[in-house]
Formats: structure tokens, C-alpha cells, sequence
């Protein structure tokens, strides 16, 4: 990582990715497009052969899987994304520490002549970006130190719930960085909350802003916040699924062809969200805008009060909220 990146010096010098989803791929994508990180530099780690294969043609950046011995490179980059599932926390925490034991026992071996005389490789170049530094810290202590100065290596997690408290335990030696993004950064459109651990460095956390800022709003909260900013941002996009499906089946049920049902119900949530950033509008003075007195809207408005449409969103996002923090 460099505190500035300039014209011709990438964002990152290397990137340890722990799981190859659809969101860690949304934000590879816009880093290796605009030569933030070069490809060399990039090291992937997902469950499957099969997957890092496919994974690995299609990115054209380094994959393996889990299982491979090749895998604990990505635990070596100066800037690791942990973007697996919250239940597979402790398997990433035991690769870690695996990765981080293996490097000690090479660096023993070699002997710490050896390791002077060694010749350093060129400035940017993939091996420079996985420096495989001896460790002090036993467990999850980082493998490797960071390529640029005396900065701890930095994690970013994006699994849901899990405390920056929970991480900095598991991952001891690490600077850590909590973010929660939403499925519409997958059209770089997206959210991300964000809540920093301590002691970051000023280049880690440009790295961070800029990694999320590649893919939409970037905002940086009080941790307690996250929980709320997932159950409404992160779940949101599901729920809002849900009423747009709806909205197309009442669309359908009305008498219009599906495929315009839907049509309209996308057209019509895009437009009012529109309406309602552009004009600086609350929801409720756009609702009172539409409805006429005894006209169709009121009348479709009554229906959903009656249903308890309101009150079942909002425990919605309570529950999501208060799973988010079970989950931490």
C-alpha cells in the first residue's frame, strides 16, 4: 500500500482476497481496471478448484483454492479483503494463523544469513507485495509486513456483523477495518459503511475510502451505527424486491402483461427516488402530493395500512438489526 498513489504507482502494491464472491469481485473489477492494483499483485483464495479455475480465467489474477498450499500467499499481501461468510470466520482465522506459521518456519530455516544476502526483489513487482516477513505474534499475527514503512498489515472485513472487537481478537497484529457494503455496489451504485479499528495509518485509510469509493457512497460511522445502516441499506435492496414484486403482481392481477407489470413497477421506483433526491422532498409530502382526496391513491394507501405494511417494514429493519449484532 503507498500513502499517495501517483500517476504511474498503483493504489496498492499487493491485495490477499479471502473469498471470491460476487462483492469482492465487484471491487477487484474497478481496482484492476483503473490500475489501482496490477494483476500480478492480486492473490484469491476460494473453496473449490473448480471455482479458483473458472475464477482465475475469467479475472486473470492468481486463485487457488483453500486446500492448496499456494493459498497461504494471499495471507502475505500488506492488504488482505476477508469476504467470506460470518460462519466461516474461524476458517479463516486457522488459515491465517496456518499461513502466518509456515513463513516463520521458512524465514527459521533459511537462516538469517541467508536472508541478508538475498537479493530484494524489484520495487512493485508481486514478489515485493508478498515480502513474507518473519512475525513476532503468535495465532492470526500477520505472515507478512507490510511492503511500505513500518505499517502493520490491514485487514477489511465485510462480514456482516462481525465487531471490529471480534476481529482485532482473532487477527492479532492487524489493523483492522470494519465495511459494510450493499448488493448495489455490484453496478457501482452501492453504499458502504465503514468503522476503523485503531491505529491505521493515514495511507491505510485513502486505501480503504478509495477501495469502496471505486463502487458508490462511502460513509464513515460509530460502529453501533452499522448495524443500523445494514438492516437498512444492505437487507434494504431485498426488501425493496419484495414490494417491487409486488407491486408487478398487483400490476398483473390489474390486467397488464407481466413483463410490462414489471417494467412499470422499475420505471416507477426509479422516478420516485429520483423525485425524491432531487427535489430535497420527505416521503410523506410526496405521498400527500399523490393522493387525492377519495381518489384511487388514498384508497390503495388505506389497503396497505390496513395490512400493516408500514409497521412490518420497520420491524423488518429491526430485525435485521438486532441479527447483525447477534451475529458480532
Amino acid at each position: 500500500m503507498t500513502e499517495h498513489a501517483g500517476a504511474s504507482e498503483p493504489l496498492l502494491s499487493g491485495l490477499g482476497i479471502i473469498g471470491l464472491g460476487q462483492m469482492a469481485q465487484a471491487l477487484l473489477l474497478p481496482l484492476l481496471e483503473q490500475g489501482d492494483v496490477r494483476p500480478a499483485a492480486v492473490r484469491a483464495v476460494v473453496a473449490s478448484p473448480a471455482s479458483a479455475e473458472q475464477l482465475q480465467q475469467q479475472l486473470q489474477v492468481a486463485v487457488c483454492a483453500a486446500a492448496d498450499g499456494q493459498a497461504a500467499a494471499a495471507w502475505q499481501a500488506p492488504v488482505v479483503l476477508l469476504a467470506v461468510k460470518p460462519q466461516q470466520l474461524a476458517a479463516a482465522v486457522t488459515a491465517a494463523a496456518d499461513a502466518a506459521a509456515a513463513v516463520r518456519a521458512a524465514h527459521s530455516r533459511s537462516g538469517a544469513s541467508a536472508a541478508a544476502s538475498a537479493t530484494p526483489p524489484a520495487s512493485g513487482s508481486a514478489a515485493s507485495a508478498f515480502p513474507g516477513a518473519p512475525s513476532e505474534h503468535g495465532d492470526a499475527s500477520p505472515a507478512a509486513s507490510s511492503a511500505h514503512g513500518d505499517e502493520f498489515p490491514l485487514l477489511i472485513s465485510v462480514l456482516a456483523g462481525v465487531s471490529l472487537a471480534r476481529l482485532q481478537a482473532s487477527f492479532p497484529g492487524w489493523r483492522v477495518v470494519r465495511a459494510v457494503p450493499n448488493t448495489p455496489c455490484l453496478v457501482r451504485a452501492g453504499i458502504t459503511g465503514l468503522a476503523w479499528g485503531e491505529q491505521l495509518s493515514d495511507g491505510q485509510r485513502h486505501c480503504v475510502r478509495q477501495l469502496f469509493g471505486r463502487v458508490g457512497q462511502v460513509l464513515e460511522l460509530p460502529e453501533p451505527q452499522l448495524d443500523g445502516l445494514l438492516a437498512v441499506a444492505s437487507s434494504g435492496p431485498a426488501l425493496m424486491a419484495v414490494v417491487i414484486e409486488a407491486l408487478a403482481d398487483g400490476g398483473v392481477a390489474a390486467g397488464l402483461p407481466r413483463a410490462l407489470a414489471q417494467e412499470l413497477a422499475l420505471a416507477m421506483t426509479g422516478g420516485t427516488v429520483a423525485l425524491l433526491q432531487q427535489k430535497g422532498l420527505h416521503p410523506g409530502q410526496l405521498k400527500d402530493m399523490v393522493s387525492s382526496p377519495a381518489g384511487t391513491t388514498i384508497t390503495a394507501l388505506r389497503q396497505l395500512e390496513r395490512g400493516a405494511v408500514r409497521s412490518a417494514l420497520i420491524e423488518a429493519v429491526l430485525a435485521a438489526a438486532e441479527r447483525s449484532r447477534a451475529l458480532g
